[in-house]
């Protein structure tokens, strides 16, 4: 069977599994310094304040809604061009996603469609960065101003990304990052809310462990719940991990800007496909690489060209069905097809290819040379 070069993958070297060992030899491996060290690093990174880590993404998008205060009979604007745990986080909380259209170049969440679906119920705008692109954030966080709304920003794919020249995490209410291990930085499993408020930091150090208030008044023993929280604790173990790989951030976007340069060069000539963009204003990380094929050039659909590259070795995938368009949100929410053009047009062209730091430059031109390859194996003849 063909070896598949994978969309993404974890770079881990010899120093990232020695500070682990460390750890695991310590009588702390979890609850213990190294939570605080990574929360530290990143913070200090982002220019935040504050910063807490959980256990995954989606339990740090779960603690932000529920601090934020979202419930029943709160909306939450956000995007349907996401992973599904952008949306599930707020009906984790009681709360119903409200999706607004994104824009055709930047596939990100426009500002003129957030506008159209404020309500009175509106609680916040939860906005994603797609594929490391930082969203219109002046714009939105005038929006959310204007009528007193909080802006969550779902940055999983944008840690090392900048906005107006500075880093991604410190410009919203509250920021999220993923630590998987297809993202910037791993920890295996992994994510951090990073804010500026202190209150809500307080929250959600209470809400990441059941929602125990500890009252040493009381007693060294004793400590109460006053409101619902999870275990949403992450490892010092795994946070070791995380705070070796911070120390290679930098290269780790610095490659992946390299290879998406090479990218960029290689397709800049091909009239079927559509290459990313990057505005002025932003500077990405490129967690992903997503081409979108121009239809009517080719012979076949995006399926046909998808199964063609992975017989190639070529990993591809698709981010992502758009949210709207899952069985659960259709049957919960009455969301249908059409509801969202721009983003549904996007999801029936987009191809993700290979993108990670340990690529190598054979690699790179493997992937190039397979997609000239299939492309003009189906293009139409005039």
């Amino acid at each position: 069977m063909k070896k598949v070069l994978p969309y993404g993958h974890q770079s881990i070297d010899g120093n990232d599994i020695a500070s682990v060992v460390r750890v695991l030899k310590s009588d702390w491996i979890t609850q213990g310094p190294v939570v605080d060290q990574f929360e530290r690093s990143v913070a200090t990174y982002c220019n935040a304040r504050y910063a807490v880590a959980f256990s995954s993404g989606t339990a740090a998008l779960h603690a932000a809604y529920a601090v934020a205060g979202i419930g029943p009979g709160n909306e939450v604007i956000t995007t349907p061009m996401t992973f599904a745990a952008t949306a599930n986080a707020v009906v984790y909380c009681g709360g119903k996603p409200v999706f607004a259209d994104i824009q055709e170049d930047t596939l990100n969440i426009s500002p003129e469609e957030i506008k159209k679906k404020i309500t009175k119920r509106t609680k916040a705008i939860a906005v994603v960065d797609f594929a490391g692109h930082p969203v219109e954030l002046d714009a939105i966080r005038k929006i959310a101003k204007a009528r007193n709304l909080l802006v969550i920003e779902d940055a999983a794919h944008a840690l090392g990304s900048t906005y107006k020249g500075k880093n991604i995490g410190s410009l919203s209410d509250m920021t999220i990052f993923s630590f998987h291990p297809v993202k910037a930085i791993t920890t295996g499993e992994g994510g951090m809310v990073v804010t500026n408020k202190k209150d809500f930091y307080e929250k959600l150090m209470t809400f990441r462990s059941h929602g125990i208030v500890k009252k040493p008044e009381k007693g060294g023993w004793y400590y109460e719940i006053e409101t619902l929280g999870n275990n949403y604790r992450i490892t010092d173990f795994q946070c070791a991990l995380g705070l070796s790989q911070m120390k290679k951030l930098g290269k780790f976007v610095q490659r992946r800007r390299e290879i998406v340069q090479q990218y960029n060069k290689a397709f800049r000539s091909m009239q079927e496909i559509v290459t990313p963009v990057e505005k002025a204003y932003a500077k990405s990380a490129y967690h992903i690489y997503v081409i979108r094929l121009r239809l009517e050039r080719l012979r076949v659909g995006r399926k046909e060209v998808f199964d063609a590259l992975r017989k190639k070795g070529i990993g591809v995938q698709v981010h992502y069905v758009p949210v709207h368009l899952h069985p659960f949100y259709k049957k919960t929410f009455g969301y249908k097809q059409g509801d969202f053009p721009e983003a549904e047009a996007y999801y029936e062209t987009a191809i993700t290819l290979p993108l990670f730091p340990g690529m190598t430059s054979g690699q790179v031109k493997s992937v190039v040379k397979a997609v000239k390859e299939v492309l003009s194996q189906f293009r139409k003849r005039r």
